[in-house]
């Protein structure tokens, strides 16, 4: 008998499951790879239970970047609140020159800007099943606090990650991010959660985009991340720089552009992320921390 996700995601693909075969998924999602009647292959993510909007805002943040014209995402062919199926996209070997495709892309992705910054739907922001709420922000220091860095002190405060006190000292960076931020940048069109993890290739070799939590942003945000975990060349870097020019400021606001997937992180699975992210927190306040 078929598996009743299966069935529930053929109802909303409009045909018949013919094979399936589970893939690796991530560390936060499950995956099936399905062969349908009509001849598509679809990549179906699904969780149980799946945090309510999950799944919706990838596919919101997918569509947004592929509005973009600029670099490849999946397809989404359906959405619930259990899965998400999309396009399957077979990697073929890396085309020459695919780091620097990528790091092109990227900075086109971010050159094609956003409305305002902030998210440009209703409802939550996910990167993972950690949730971030929507709005519009006319800059970005108060985008950056009020979507991102308040709500992650208080997810990890209220899990007993951070205590009280540092959660008052991220209230205190936030309130001065104005300081190290130039008033004049525009939002751009980000990813939102560039590790390496989430970069893929298509048939041909190009470099292909997956797993967006896309906002309008300071695309600092994306090339901080990237240099956070490792995994890209300096290759990437150097095309995205030639292609749009990085702000000379950028090193030195790096560890700042950190701070959100460290609490991520640190809200996940605590640890040393904790402690990364605490030591950037302090330092930027002139905080002691608990040993100092």
């Amino acid at each position: 008998m078929r598996d009743p996700l299966e069935q529930r995601a053929a109802a909303a693909l409009g045909t018949a499951v013919r094979r399936s075969e589970r893939v690796a998924g991530g560390s936060i999602n499950q995956a099936r790879h399905l062969w349908l009647e009509d001849g598509r292959e679809v990549f179906l993510k699904h969780r149980d239970p799946a945090p309510a909007g999950m799944f919706a805002a990838e596919a919101e943040s997918l569509r947004w970047i592929a509005r973009s014209g600029t670099i490849r995402v999946p397809g989404v062919h359906a959405v619930d609140d259990a899965y998400l199926a999309l396009e399957w996209i077979d990697p073929g070997p890396p085309m020459a020159g695919h780091d620097e495709a990528l790091g092109r892309g990227l900075a086109a992705l971010h050159r094609s800007g956003a409305p305002r910054f902030g998210q440009p739907w209703d409802g939550p922001g996910f990167i993972g099943p950690v949730p971030f709420p929507a709005g519009w922000f006319d800059d970005w220091p108060t985008c950056l606090a009020e979507s991102r860095l308040l709500p992650l002190g208080r997810l990890a405060r209220d899990a007993a990650v951070i205590d009280e006190a540092d959660a008052r000292a991220l209230e205190r960076l936030c309130a001065r991010l104005e300081e190290w931020y130039p008033a004049d940048v525009p939002p751009a069109r980000l990813h939102g959660d560039l590790w390496s993890g989430n970069r893929h290739r298509d048939e041909s070799g190009s470099p292909v985009l997956i797993d967006p939590c896309a906002s309008g942003g300071n695309r600092e945000i994306d090339l901080a991340m990237m240099h956070l975990f490792g995994g890209f060349s300096a290759r990437v870097f150097d095309a995205y720089d030639d292609a749009w020019p990085v702000d000379q400021g950028e090193p030195d606001r790096r560890d700042l552009n950190q701070l959100v997937p460290l609490l991520v992180h640190a809200v996940l699975f605590g640890g040393g992320y904790v402690d990364r992210a605490l030591a950037i927190v302090r330092r930027r306040v002139g905080v002691r921390g608990a040993d100092g």
